[in-house]
């Protein structure tokens, strides 16, 4: 048998449905926001993730799925989505129209790592991004986006956490302090941190390893660097989120794990895995060919969502079967159920009848495993008299009903 390369799952059922919901409620969010949905290629060329997400990231050192095409071009499976939005905002002309830009995406990203509970080689990724706006009113419109749909979808004992890694004034300041307090244990970093030592000694601050997170425990940290600016920049993002009512955690040892941050980076965090991350990123589009643009976004796995909401034991969705299962009798009782289970889809209703050939004991045992809200047989006697007796499933409740006046009595 052939199966599903790992790393990958298929959807369907019941995980589908609550699909479904979480995609409603991230449309119906995105738009109270005014952001508009952009599709970018699954693939683009591999210069766009090594200039856009970094060369130091284990995205693009261990992750992508990077191939030639035939003309001998370097191309690479999409592994998040901001870099896509980047170059699409850039090559599209966006920075021409009123400004800020606000996009949002849904779609499936692809990295090469261990899988684990929640976490696939492909995996599907609801993000967001806002180009053109500089102030912290922008990380705090983001951010309460992302908080409208945890709160919306009612995920629990989720905390946010938030931080300032400063920006390109700054933060060579605070690295050279965080080198020149890890110099004496060099030796005991992993081997991942050692490497990251002279590249980008930030990076060392998302290790999860245990005993480099032991060796870091009195590290300087980062807030206390920071310049003028980028303190005044987090200082009102705490007061606007205050004024929203959305908590956080300042958290200064978050730093994300992709090297186009500056400035603030969150992250809203349920016990196990972070459900949503995100920050500024004032450099990226520069990195991929635009003027220099102030840009902030977030991206969270629908998969972890969804695994979230599983283990809750509120979960938002049931099973839903057809609003009529239309059972017959004989071979006109069922010419009749398939013209009027067309007429009612046709009018957005959901019904169903017996395409498999079932008897009718039959088919009425599979309304009932499917759910069916109200049946009904059609035989003879119901042609003839053009009614049928419909029965709730709920109640056992039985009416008579025109078969001309199906649709009347169901909405």
């Amino acid at each position: 048998m052939i199966q599903a390369p790992k790393g990958t799952k298929d959807v369907y059922g019941e995980e589908m449905r609550l699909w479904h919901y979480i995609e409603n409620e991230i449309r119906a969010i995105t738009q109270a926001y005014g952001y508009t949905e952009i599709r970018t290629p699954i693939f683009e060329h591999t210069d766009l993730f090594v200039r856009g997400v970094g060369d130091t990231t284990d995205i693009v050192q261990k992750e992508m799925y990077t191939f030639l095409d035939k003309a001998g071009r370097s191309l690479s499976l999409r592994p998040e989505g901001t870099a896509g939005a980047a170059r699409a905002y850039v090559e599209r002309g966006m920075h021409n129209h009123p400004q800020p830009t606000r996009l949002y995406y849904a779609g499936p990203n692809f990295r090469y790592e261990n899988t684990q509970l929640g976490r696939y080689r492909q995996h599907s990724q609801f993000g967001v991004e806002v180009f053109g706006a500089y102030t912290p009113a922008t990380e705090a419109e983001v951010i309460s986006l992302g908080h409208t749909l945890i709160s919306r979808l009612k995920v629990e004992n989720v905390n946010l956490h938030i931080n300032s890694i400063g920006c390109t004034v700054c933060r060579p300041i605070y690295h050279a302090k965080l080198k020149e307090y890890l110099a004496s244990k060099l030796e005991n970093l992993c081997g991942t941190c050692r490497e990251r030592f002279d590249k980008n000694p930030l990076r060392i601050l998302d290790c999860k390893t245990p005993n480099c997170q032991t060796l870091l425990t009195e590290a300087p940290l980062v807030l206390d660097t920071l310049d003028e600016e980028c303190r005044t920049h987090f200082e009102e993002l705490q007061l606007l989120l205050t004024r929203m009512g959305i908590n956080f955690i300042v958290d200064p040892k978050a730093v994300r794990g992709i090297d186009y941050y500056t400035r603030t980076v969150f992250e809203f965090i349920a016990p196990g895995y972070t459900v949503i991350g995100g920050g500024r990123y004032d450099g990226l589009i520069g990195e991929v060919g635009g003027q220099p643009t102030g840009g902030v976004g977030f991206g969270m796995g629908i998969e972890r969502l969804v695994l979230r909401l599983q283990e809750q034991a509120n979960a938002p969705i049931t099973a839903t079967g057809p609003t009529l299962f239309i059972g017959h009798a004989d071979p006109e009782g069922a010419r009749k159920a398939h013209e009027l289970v067309y007429n009612l889809r046709q009018a957005g209703i959901y019904a169903e009848s017996d395409i498999t050939g079932r008897s009718v004991k039959a088919q009425m045992k599979y309304a009932n495993k499917v759910l069916a809200q109200f049946t009904t047989i059609l035989g003879q006697d119901e042609l003839t008299g053009n009614t049928a007796n419909v029965k709730n499933m709920q109640t056992g409740e039985q009416t008579a009903v025109s078969l001309d006046r199906l649709l009347d009595f169901l909405k």
